[in-house]
């Protein structure tokens, strides 16, 4: 598996911190993920969120929709890294 400073994803903090401006728990997030055809449970947002899996392009469309993450949020994110 490819890592990147020894991560497999650059955006689990900022899933993290736009799940908890929301006051969602890993449930209500994943169920709500669900509703969009995508199937992440608790546990596998939380390897997310720690960094420690990688995240599809189809996975991150769908949390930036159901957080209100902004892409241009995204492309500040890895040019900050």
């Amino acid at each position: 598996m490819k890592k990147f400073n020894d991560n497999r994803n650059v955006i689990g903090n900022l899933i993290k911190e736009y799940r908890e401006k929301k006051h969602y728990s890993k449930m209500e997030l994943s169920r709500k993920l669900e509703l969009l055809g995508i199937e992440l449970d608790r546990f596998e947002l939380y390897k997310i969120e720690t960094c420690k899996k990688s995240v599809k392009d189809f996975e991150l469309i769908a949390l930036c929709v159901v957080l209100d993450i902004d892409f241009d949020e995204l492309k500040k994110l890895i040019e900050n890294y």
